[in-house]
This record gives C-alpha cells, sequence and structure tokens, in this order.
C-alpha cells in the first residue's frame, strides 16, 4: 500500500471520528428549558447576486438544544433553543440591522429578550460589512444594506408556509450605528451624494470612521456615490428604532420630513458627548412622529455585546482601533442594555398595538 493511500485512509478515519464526536456532543447537549429558541435562514438578493443569511430569534417553549449564540474570546454570547418549538400563535416581526463590521450573533442580547417579549426577530448578516466579511468599499457602499433587508422581507413574505408565526402585517425595523442609518434608509431617509463624498473632508466626526477609510486607501472623492441618492423606503415596514445612526449628517432634510411613520430615536451617551458622526437630535426634529431620547452614562459601542475580562486585551492585541470594551465608566455595559431594552420593547410593544 502506498503511502499516499495510507495517508488518505487515515485522514478518512480522522474525519469520521470527529465527525462521530461532534454527533456525541449533539446528542449529548442539554435540552432547553427557556422561551428564546432560534433558527436560521437566507434570502436572495438580486442586487447582490447572492443569499443573504440571517437568524432569526422567536418565542418558543422548553425543548430543541440549549445553545449559546455569538460567543468567542472577545464577547459574552446568548443562550438559546436551536429549533425550539414555537409558542401557539403569530407575532410580530422586528427586523435587526447591525452596524459595520458587526454580526447578527453580537445582539443576542436584545434579541433574547425581545422574543421572550412576543416578538419575533430577524437578524441578516450584511456581506460586505459583517464579521470576517468586510471591506472599506463595501462600508461605503450604504445603499446595499437597506436591499438587503428588503430581500429578506420578501423571502419571509413570499413564504407564509415556511413562517406561520410571523405576523407579516406588524413589521418594525430597529437598526443600530450604520444599521441605524439603514433603518434611516427603510423608512424614507436618502442620502445627499455630495455630502457623503465630502464626509471626511474637515472632520472624522468623533469617529474612526473616516481613519478606517484612509487606512484602506479608500477616497470617497474618487467613487460613484450617486446611488446613495436612490429611494430605499419599504412600505412594509410601520415603525422604527434607530440607536446612534451613522452618516446622519449626509441625510436630506427633504427626505426625513416626509418620514410618515413613527420613529424612536436614541443616542448613547450624555447629549454633549456624542460623537457627531451619530448625533440624531437634529434628525429627529424634522420627523413628524419622532421621539428622541438619551440614554446617558454610554459610549456609541455600549450597544454590542458584554465583553469577558479578557475582551479588550485580546482586541489590542489584533489591532482594533476602536475601543469596544469601553463604557462611561459610571454605569456598566448590562445596566445599559437593561435600559435599552426596556426602553425598546416598551416602544414596540406600543407601535405594534396601535
Amino acid at each position: 500500500m502506498s503511502r499516499l493511500t495510507t495517508t488518505f485512509k487515515a485522514i478518512a478515519c480522522i474525519g469520521v471520528l470527529g465527525l462521530s464526536g461532534w454527533g456525541a456532543y449533539e446528542v449529548l447537549r442539554p435540552s432547553y428549558e427557556g422561551s428564546a429558541g432560534i433558527t436560521y435562514g437566507a434570502a436572495y438578493a438580486p442586487d447582490r447576486d447572492r443569499d443573504v443569511d440571517f437568524h432569526i430569534w422567536y418565542p418558543a417553549t422548553s425543548g430543541g438544544k440549549a445553545i449559546i449564540v455569538g460567543g468567542n474570546g472577545v464577547f459574552h454570547g446568548t443562550p438559546a433553543g436551536r429549533r425550539a418549538p414555537h409558542q401557539q400563535g403569530q407575532f410580530p416581526l422586528v427586523v435587526m440591522s447591525h452596524g459595520a463590521g458587526g454580526n447578527a450573533g453580537q445582539f443576542g442580547w436584545i434579541a433574547s429578550e425581545l422574543a421572550q417579549a412576543g416578538f419575533v426577530v430577524v437578524l441578516p448578516n450584511h456581506p460586505g460589512t459583517t464579521t470576517g466579511n468586510a471591506s472599506a468599499e463595501a462600508a461605503v457602499r450604504v445603499w446595499e444594506r437597506p436591499k438587503d433587508i428588503t430581500a429578506v422581507l420578501d423571502e419571509i413574505t413570499a413564504s407564509a408556509a415556511a413562517y406561520p408565526f410571523i405576523d407579516t402585517g406588524r413589521i418594525s425595523m430597529l437598526g443600530f450605528s450604520a444599521g441605524g442609518y439603514t433603518a434611516m434608509a427603510l423608512s424614507g431617509a436618502r442620502v445627499e451624494p455630495d455630502r457623503l463624498q465630502g464626509f471626511c473632508d474637515e472632520t472624522d466626526h468623533g469617529m474612526s470612521d473616516c481613519a478606517f477609510l484612509a487606512h484602506f486607501g479608500v477616497d470617497l472623492h474618487a467613487m460613484d456615490l450617486s446611488p446613495a441618492a436612490q429611494d430605499l423606503r419599504d412600505p412594509r415596514i410601520s415603525n422604527a428604532v434607530i440607536v446612534d445612526p451613522g452618516i446622519v449628517s449626509t441625510l436630506t432634510d427633504e427626505s426625513l420630513a416626509a418620514i410618515d411613520i413613527p420613529v424612536l430615536m436614541i443616542n448613547l451617551g450624555d447629549e454633549d458627548k456624542v460623537p457627531a458622526g451619530v448625533y440624531a437630535r437634529p434628525a429627529a426634529e424634522q420627523i413628524a412622529q419622532a421621539t428622541y431620547r438619551i440614554v446617558p452614562d454610554a459610549t456609541h459601542f455600549s450597544f454590542l455585546a458584554r465583553c469577558k475580562p479578557a475582551g479588550a486585551r485580546i482586541l489590542e492585541n489584533e489591532g482594533e482601533l476602536d475601543p469596544l470594551c469601553d463604557d462611561a465608566g459610571g454605569q456598566s455595559r448590562l445596566d445599559i442594555h437593561t435600559t435599552l431594552v426596556g426602553q425598546i420593547t416598551q416602544y414596540l410593544q406600543a407601535a405594534v398595538a396601535q
């Protein structure tokens, strides 16, 4: 027998043993005893000519397998029941958009709470601006993200038999940072391309975005940003919650004034310390049905999952430019999350009840 054949057989045996071990691990994984289930889906996005994958959190009963969603060496994950039985009935839908460089798994801290409060939460991973699949140029093509959400809604509304637990007549939008812009665009806000091209000309807006673009040699003036002006509103969305929205200063006054759905806009941190790049009060004042709130003693990154003790050091060693694990210091990230969960849940419950 040749050495090559022997090697292939050894590799095959290792693979079988590995799969057997994984299968045993899955069988021995404990049953879930909570009320927040999770499953996964995908939607074809025509503008990307590829699928966009998404997480689905939903009100569940005990059963399925107990898993941790989104945990790694830096961030804590969230317990969930994979394919746990659905609670009976149909539930309003919240579509959630993560920030640039983030991912769906980071938001279990609020998706789980919303599921337990009676919502189905769908969280797409935006290609090009998701952890492990991100680039500076993709981050500038902001118009792609709202189209991801529309593609996901197309999939869900066209496949009622696959999603019988979702009430597609009650759809809310929730977004953080770049996801906040995404939520605003889907609500009817439109970008002025000239403002976007000049975004980094005179200031960094108190954020690292412009340094990030410069580091990768992206010149906004060399890009065709005209598609950012298009109308990306999705009329199926009946209300929105927007937290620290990115590029909010590039949105046109006319489009903000034309938004005709209820909107909750939240800034994280004392108002005089909110970075200019995400400061939302001026935009909120132009939206007829907007409510503006501040969550004091927080930072822009307080919406991320809670960090583990070694998280900040790991990020520093990896060359991360932003202090993703830092909060303002007066209250813990858990406390900030508790406040956000309370405000957002209360707002969404009132909105879908109307």
